[in-house]
């Protein structure tokens, strides 16, 4: 038994998905270039598209597109008094204006969430859950947990975190490939 803390090798057998049969394709056709980018690549956009389907079930029982989900999980998340500004929001969701003014409307109409006047700046607003939002929130939250709970079992918890570790350093690596670039987050 490995210590606590140390990623024990999988013994898995490799398995073949759809992006071996494109990188074997283009070896074929085009032996001149590495596609070896298409394995992190492609894999990782095949997942976010899947992503999006399994979100959008996960939410749709509650009455919350994805993009309602996380905005009022961002809202729950920063706890007391359960409030952000739009930009942060924005910010944070990685969104436009426009889109998050539109999900903001939205959700005000059904009682989720308030919009009010920010008292340390006479120009921007606070956007606040409401009671009935904290408690949608948290039935949402807790079946969408428990569904991806269930959609990574499985996969050995060693390996979790390896991924994990490996997309957060992917994700820094875009932030950084970004930045250098000028290449502004909405």
């Amino acid at each position: 038994m490995a210590p606590v803390g140390v990623a024990v090798p999988s013994t898995r057998m490799p398995r073949t998905d759809i992006l071996d049969t494109i990188l074997a394709q283009w070896a074929e056709e085009r032996p001149d270039l590495d596609c070896s980018p298409i394995a992190v690549m492609g894999r990782v956009a095949r997942v976010a598209r899947m992503l999006e389907s399994f979100y959008q079930q996960s939410f749709e029982p509650f009455g919350l597109s994805p993009s309602e989900f996380w905005l009022l999980a961002e809202l729950r998340r920063v706890g007391e008094p359960h409030q952000l500004t739009p930009t942060e929001l924005r910010r944070t969701l990685i969104r436009s204006s426009g889109g998050i003014t539109k999900v903001l409307d939205r959700l005000e109409r059904e009682g989720l969430l308030k919009r009010r006047p920010d008292a340390s700046d006479r120009r921007g607003s606070l956007v606040q859950l409401t009671a009935k939002g904290r408690r949608l929130i948290d039935k949402a939250l807790t079946a969408h947990i428990a569904n991806e709970h269930e959609l990574l079992a499985p996969m050995p918890l060693a390996e979790r975190a390896a991924l994990a570790d490996l997309l957060r350093e992917l994700s820094l690596v875009f932030e950084t490939w970004r930045a250098e670039r000028g290449i502004q987050t909405h």
